[in-house]
């Protein structure tokens, strides 16, 4: 039969002739055939299937192949062995190489007819072997599909265990090697359908074997973040993607994102391809993908990455828009890149030439889908150009070409820029001066956190916020580039101007930090806080001695534009607001006129009435905890110089600290139970508090010439303007020898009444210019017996006894006390649970007027509270005032939730409200306030302190900034937008020496504030570093 089969496909018989041959042959296979003519019809329908010269000798070779194989099936088993397998997979079949596809189809027809055979199986144990071997050796996609066809058929070939592990390695490595380079629609769709066949083959695989994905798509990503010039993995590799589980791509993205090992250039590597990978036809969730590794990268604010991948990508991804198979898919991924770098308009410009005629196209191809896909393509140019307005030249033609299509609202358009920015701010500068437009949604700028520079940056902020005081320093013309009110002043300038979303105060934390603060640890902001506004009172006192001495030589501050406010006058600038007035001439510094007060404390001997007074300047209060609002065994408290109640001033007064122990075996516990939280009034009042020293601290009367009991009262003759409270949370253990922190939450009204007293012509028993008062004693029982809100009688009691001994030493009348009224400005939060760890962040009142007054309803609230026909000795107490929610909260329209309070968080600023301010600590127990700062207020027709700010210390409106700062802030941008240009071009910037590593913030709604970490503690805490250059500052 073999010689007739032989004989037949090499004559010249017509084709039917030799069709009903070949079936008689066929046929034949039914009848009992010897082993040797068996053999001899599989070696030459072996020859033909694999070596025929064309169609028709493999199909008859096939043919007859298969119908003796099923009828003597046992000769076949013994023909088609193991051996034999292993020899065409090895050495392939004569001339016909061991790689060729016609192999893996010949094997795959023989496994069919010896399925049920025993022998299969050990030809099986060969095949997972050798299919191993083949991917390896990097087949071809034909090949590679063929051998799909064959594993998916025979599922008992592929690889088990580690050996199929490293088999779906290799064949996703194997994909990345497929290359097509055919340009005729036929070819690209063939190569098409065989990169499927193998992807499908993969799936299959994980869908058997799970454990199999996750080793293949570390594959997948040590593949596309390769840095190797000559590898240029294939976009073929974006066939598996539509087969990996979406639900992964959560948990994937962050293990990659989070993991320190993967450098920013493989990450950059692996982004760009990717995005390639958005040109691969057919592949569902590439854009899925692709946006989830931006947000994840995000997440982590690995910026560098963000910037060079869209500087590199933005014209390939906008280029896919042409092809409406891959259209919407590119259209996600292009609107969540430009939508995301908003810092700069130059993704959207190297886009914009463009605009025009993919419009024109989609308007003309007559497509359905190209109908609808237009007004969503518009809708992201028109949000484009409205961040990056003042391009006219840019954008004239393409408003021409889409003017006849709907434009999304302005409200909507904010809506759409604010969904998915990971930095979003942007300047303009309009008559020759920097106006914000949109920075962020807040418009304000964070402070990088430098290595535990928490606290300098919520100070920072906070004084910021202090209207009035920035407004004055910026107005100042100050020469000295050295100075640090100079170094102050370029700071607030940058905060109110810069493009960066956080700016990074490197020269401004070099100059102001304290010799005695170690770099890189944790420090108390409220240290920080009077050590700053000591050193710029000492400054400006330092350069007003010079002034009076040299009044001809040119000062660093020019003294011809301003006065020692800063007040710039009408005749140097033309800009100045009108209602601004020449200030007095005091010669009180800016600090002393912002954050200066007086404070006299009066000691009265109890057995001759006799009073010593002594005046004394302060910048800020410190309130300790009463006793009783502790247990009786709570360890005293104390602030950041162990005082935990006293007088808080540095060398800006020249005055010293006055300490006031109270030790704990005298705390008369307060019942703890049915009694409102403690409040800021309530500290307040305990710190003006009379108190008795007696026994061991008994007042040496210079009258009396002994020992007496005494009376000790500090009382508040001068307001400042800015009234800063520092609340003594931190207490020393003494049993455990630790600072611990007082964690009980303190009601903080947003606005309070201070009793500020005008202090007669008395006389008194010692001289009022004595030295500061050494008074060491504990307060008696007698005195901490007293509630903290004593009943009116009582109050009226004890001011009567008071001015009874005070009118037989006086010449005078009474002293006369003002209640005057202060609205919270901001206040900084402390979150940890000691004085060694923890973070800080600020909140600050969004003030939106020109005047930088409080809400109307202020005035309405203090007027009415005033004017109510208050006794006396009401006003002699400190009490806080409440703001109904329709009064204070409300906006103006009233249909928006308010915006009235910002929280600043390092680098991450948001809006918040004075509910969220209030409920911090109820939240978030570990988080409570620690400084608070109150701006007081005047009522229309009160003049207070003499007038003061009646006479212009109040600026009506912000400075314009000077030439000098202007032009350091439009260099600054310039070279922001020049550096992610260059460097998004510049492999070398890409080594992991310019990564970047940021402490992530926490959420106003959902976590706390200051929560960085399962300790709660941030950027104080030691992961806020930031280790690269200037421009990685957002």
């Amino acid at each position: 039969m073999d010689k007739i089969l032989e004989g037949l496909v090499s004559s010249d018989h017509s084709v039917p002739v030799k069709k009903a041959i070949v079936k008689m042959v066929v046929e034949a296979a039914e009848k009992e055939v010897t082993e040797e003519q068996c053999q001899s019809l599989f070696n030459l329908t072996t020859r033909l299937v694999l070596l025929g010269e064309d169609a028709f000798q493999r199909h008859i070779g096939l043919q007859v192949l298969d119908a003796y194989a099923r009828y003597h099936r046992p000769e076949f088993e013994r023909f088609f062995s193991k051996d034999f397998v292993l020899t065409l997979l090895q050495q392939g079949y004569g001339q016909l190489d061991r790689k060729d596809p016609a192999i893996i189809d010949y094997i795959h027809c023989c496994l069919r007819l010896l399925i049920s055979c025993p022998s299969v199986l050990e030809i099986f144990s060969v095949i997972q072997v050798e299919v191993l071997r083949m991917v390896c050796e990097r087949p071809e996609p034909a090949l590679c599909a063929r051998l799909n066809t064959l594993l998916s058929d025979f599922v008992q070939c592929i690889p088990r265990d580690k050996s199929g592990i490293l088999f779906c390695q290799q064949l996703v490595r194997t994909i990345s090697y497929f290359h097509c380079f055919a340009s005729q629609e036929r070819e690209l769709s063939e190569y098409v359908g065989q990169v499927t066949k193998v992807s499908t083959l993969l799936q299959n695989i994980w869908k058997a074997d799970p454990a199999t994905l996750l080793p293949s798509l570390q594959e997948v990503f040590a593949i596309i973040s390769s840095t190797d010039p000559s590898f240029d993995p294939s976009i073929a590799l974006a066939s598996l993607v539509q087969h990996i589980p979406v639900h992964m791509i959560t948990v994937l993205i962050k293990s990659l994102t989070t993991d320190h090992n993967v450098k920013d250039a493989s990450m950059t590597k692996a982004l760009c391809r990717m995005i390639d990978w958005l040109s691969w036809p057919l592949a569902q969730h590439v854009d899925t993908w692709v946006i989830a590794l931006l947000k994840g990268l995000a997440a982590v604010q690995k910026f560098t990455i963000l910037i060079d991948v869209t500087l590199l990508k933005i014209e390939l991804v906008f280029s896919r828009l042409w092809y409406p198979i891959v259209r919407q898919g590119a259209l996600t991924v292009l609107s969540h890149m430009l939508l995301s770098f908003q810092h700069s308009p130059e993704a959207f410009h190297l886009v914009v030439p463009r605009v025009v005629d993919l419009v024109q196209s989609l308007r003309t191809d007559g497509l359905p889908s190209s109908k609808a896909f237009l007004p969503q393509f518009t809708e992201l140019i028109h949000c484009m150009m409205y961040q990056y307005s003042g391009f006219p030249d840019l954008y004239d033609h393409i408003l021409e070409a889409i003017k006849d299509l709907p434009k999304p609202g302005e409200e909507e358009i904010k809506l759409v820029l604010n969904k998915s920015a990971w930095t979003s701010q942007t300047n303009s500068f309009a008559s020759g001066l920097l106006r914000q437009i949109g920075k962020s949604e807040t418009g304000k700028t964070g402070l990088v956190n430098l290595g535990n520079t928490c606290y300098m940056n919520s100070i920072i902020q906070t004084l910021f916020m202090a209207t009035d005081f920035r407004r004055h320093v910026l107005s100042l013309h100050i020469n000295g580039s050295n100075m640090l009110m100079k170094k102050l002043q370029m700071l607030f300038a940058f905060l109110a101007h810069t493009q960066r979303a956080a700016y990074a105060p490197r020269n401004f934390l070099e100059a102001s930090r304290p010799p005695w603060f170690n770099v890189g640890s944790q420090q108390d902001c409220s240290e920080y806080l009077r050590f700053l506004l000591d050193r710029l009172h000492e400054e400006e006192k330092t350069l007003q001695v010079l002034e009076s001495a040299k009044p001809k030589v040119a000062s660093p501050v020019d003294t011809s534009s301003t006065d020692p406010t800063g007040q710039t006058t009408p005749e140097e600038s033309e800009e100045s607001s009108p209602a601004e007035t020449k200030p007095r001439k005091d010669g009180r510094t800016l600090i002393e006129t912002m954050f200066g007060g007086n404070l006299i404390t009066g000691i009265r001997c109890m057995q001759c009435n006799c009073i010593s007074e002594k005046e004394e300047p302060f910048t800020d209060l410190s309130l300790a905890f009463c006793p009783s609002a502790t247990s009786q065994d709570s360890p005293k408290p104390e602030g950041p110089l162990e005082e935990p109640k006293g007088l808080c001033q540095g060398s800006v007064n020249g005055g010293s600290e006055i300490p006031d122990p109270v030790p704990a075996s005298n705390v008369i516990p307060m019942p703890a139970t049915n009694e409102p939280p403690l409040s800021v009034p309530d500290l307040v009042n305990y710190f003006l508090a009379p108190e008795i020293l007696d026994e061991e601290n008994a007042y040496f009367c210079d009258k009396c010439s002994s020992l007496q009991r005494a009376e000790r009262t500090m009382k508040v003759v001068s307001a400042p303007e800015y009234l800063i409270l520092t609340l003594l949370r931190f207490s020393y253990d003494a049993k455990c020898h630790v600072r611990r922190k007082i964690l009980e939450n303190v009601t903080i009204p947003p606005l309070m009444r201070l009793p500020v007293y005008t202090p007669p012509t008395p006389t008194h028993c010692s001289s009022s210019t004595s030295s500061p008062l050494q008074v060491d004693s504990p307060e008696s029982s007698e005195n901490l017996a007293k509630k903290l809100k004593p009943s009116q009688k009582d109050e009226e009691e004890e001011e009567k006894d008071r001015i009874d001994g005070a009118e037989q030493i006086t010449r005078g009348g009474e002293m006369s006390v003002q209640s005057v009224p202060y609205v919270l400005s901001s206040l900084v939060m402390h979150s940890g649970i000691s004085s060694e760890s923890g973070h800080y962040y600020s909140y600050g009142r969004n003030i939106n007027g020109a005047d930088g007054t409080q809400h109307p309803a202020n005035h309405f609230a203090l007027k009415e509270d005033l004017g109510n026909g208050q006794a006396e000795s009401s006003l002699s107490t400190c009490s806080g005032l409440t703001i109904t929610p329709e009064q204070g909260d409300r906006p103006p329209n009233g249909s928006q939730e308010a915006k009235d309070w910002l929280l600043f968080n390092d680098s991450r600023v948001t809006f918040s409200s004075f509910q969220s301010v209030q409920n911090i600590t109820n939240r978030f127990p570990k988080d409570t306030a620690y400084v608070l700062m109150y701006r007081k207020q005047e009522l229309p027709g009160q003049s207070i302190n003499g007038g003061v700010m009646a006479n212009g210390m109040r600026l009506n409106a912000e400075p314009p900034l000077q030439k000098e700062l202007l032009d350091a802030i439009i260099k600054d941008n310039k070279l922001y937008l020049q550096e992610q240009e260059l460097n998004a071009r510049t492999q070398a910037l890409q080594a992991p020496s310019s990564s970047c590593s940021f402490r992530p913030n926490g959420s106003d709604d959902n976590n706390p504030p200051g929560s960085c970490g399962p300790s709660g503690g941030g950027g104080g805490g030691g992961g806020g570093g930031f280790n690269t250059i200037s421009r990685l500052v957002f």
